[in-house]
């Protein structure tokens, strides 16, 4: 037996899914979630189904997810065309992109460290770091 869906309030739907509520607007506005039914008053109402969507779109957020990544994946879902084979390029892609940043990250640090230890912190108007950064 399903259970008849529940009218959930946009405060309501942020609480439950993390998200804040000027993020659910936002979602919204660039139609990663569909625009809401309204109450007989006016208000947006939201369903179990846009609460289960909001979660997923913070989760890929959590990921790194793109905003567009994130909509190549609803679309598979939305069109009922999810398959794992899809859904793991579009992962794998991203992992890629993760381990190309966290190396860059890495070199970032060890220059850092260098330019760091070449200083010796005294209050001198001479600074190596400044110097390394100014030059070509």
């Amino acid at each position: 037996m399903h259970a008849i869906p529940k009218n959930l309030s946009r405060g309501t739907l942020a609480q439950r899914s993390g998200v804040n509520s000027e993020t659910v607007r936002y979602y919204e506005k660039i139609a990663l979630l569909p625009a809401p039914d309204r109450s007989a008053g006016g208000h947006r109402v939201y369903q179990e189904d846009d609460l289960q969507r909001l979660c997923f779109i913070r989760r890929c957020r959590e990921m790194g997810f793109s905003l567009e990544e994130i909509r190549g994946l609803l679309s598979l879902v939305d069109g009922q065309q999810v398959s794992c084979e899809r859904v793991k390029n579009i992962a794998d892609e991203h992992l890629r992109d993760i381990q190309t940043k966290i190396s860059d990250l890495k070199k970032m640090e060890r220059t850092l460290r260098t330019l760091s230890a070449s200083c010796s912190g005294d209050d001198v108007p001479e600074c190596p770091i400044i110097e390394s950064l100014q030059t070509n």
